[in-house]
């Protein structure tokens, strides 16, 4: 990894006194974290790039599958990070991008998420943390809105829409469902197809607006009592709740439904928007999506760390269609039950190395 031209660009003088790895997430990204002699800042954060073009420059979530924008001479995460940045949206500076060398160097925000916070203070805390991150997000959705003087930005032209809507959930029925408990019967796929096709075209119809796409509990780090928003490179235009979902159904916190209920009023209350079936629309589809992202890293990329969470993902989905009480969503929660033996909390999810 060479990063002598981005240090000199960023911090002329300076050297590496000394480094280590940092954990990652699902992405295909690494990170370390360098100490600094000789420049303004003590530490900072190199996010290295995947080799591939394919993978540093595009996505590998998404209809076409990886490098859904192969060949692009931009990087996501830069083009969404300086339009965030403009509007005065809290995101980790970046010192220096050097794109041939697949070496950016970042502001070093420290290890406390906002996972990390609510772990270390009691539950009476959580309303006031939780308050803090749903403000946030709807000044997120406001100051992103785009401006009618406006060129459009990459947020702006990125559609977040059936396709990839549908894509998901057949992501979650190969990997999450599949891959488990077998291929299903002829019957029973016709009807889980034809369960997903209506909840995408519905979502796909919902009022649109930015979206994040990730805006969970480890995205969000602590800089001081400010909140700080990561891993936004996937931004799109795209139903518009869908962040509030990830945030209160996520994968990695148990977040009690009395708190849900109160956070999506607030969040209703700062957007003038209704607090209505839609939550639940959005929480079946994106909890279903975690599933089968979790089972698909272990499984492909090697990476078991994600498997402890599949279970309180479908524990999310059953309640989603518990509370959204329709036939639609009584015939999907009775297939899913059917077709993943243990649905939802105690389906057996073992890593394909055990």
């Amino acid at each position: 990894m060479e990063l002598a031209p981005a240090l000199a660009e960023a911090f002329p003088g300076a050297r590496v006194a000394s480094w280590s790895a940092l954990a990652g997430q699902a992405s295909s990204r690494r990170y370390y974290r360098l100490v600094l002699d000789g420049a303004p800042v003590r530490t900072v954060v190199v996010m290295r790039l995947p080799d591939d073009p394919e993978l540093a420059f595009g996505s590998d979530e998404g209809p076409d599958g990886p490098g859904s924008a192969p060949g692009t001479p931009r990087l996501p995460f830069l083009e969404v990070q300086r339009f965030l940045a403009a509007r005065g949206l809290p995101v980790p500076v970046v010192h220096a991008a050097d794109l041939v060398r697949r070496v950016l160097l970042l502001e070093d925000l420290g290890d406390e998420s906002f996972e990390a916070r609510l772990g270390a203070v009691p539950a009476s805390e959580w309303p006031a943390l939780y308050g803090a991150a749903v403000d946030l997000l709807a000044e997120l959705h406001r100051r992103t809105e785009r401006r009618p003087d406006e060129a459009p930005a990459r947020p702006h032209r990125a559609i977040f829409g059936e396709a990839l809507l549908r894509w998901e959930l057949d992501h979650f029925r190969e990997w999450g469902l599949e891959a488990l408990a077998g291929p299903l019967v002829p019957a029973a796929r016709r009807a889980l197809d034809a369960s997903f096709d209506a909840l995408a075209a519905t979502l796909a119809r919902a009022p649109q607006g930015f979206v994040h796409r990730d805006y969970q509990s480890r995205n969000l780090h602590w800089r001081g009592d400010e909140l700080v928003i990561l891993d936004f490179q996937d931004a799109m235009q795209g139903p518009a709740r869908y962040d509030l979902v990830a945030l209160l159904n996520d994968g990695y916190v148990d977040v009690p439904e009395p708190l849900q209920r109160a956070m999506r009023a607030r969040y209703a209350a700062a957007r003038g928007a209704p607090d209505d079936e839609l939550f639940e629309l959005l929480a079946v589809h994106r909890k279903l999506k975690d599933a089968g992202r979790f089972v698909y890293i272990d499984r492909v990329r090697g990476d078991a760390s994600f498997l402890p969470y599949v279970g309180r993902c479908l524990g999310y989905v059953d309640a989603a269609l518990a509370r959204w009480d329709v036939a639609a969503a009584r015939a999907l929660r009775e297939l899913l039950r059917s077709s993943l033996p243990g649905f939802p909390g105690e389906v057996r999810v073992r890593s394909a190395r055990a």
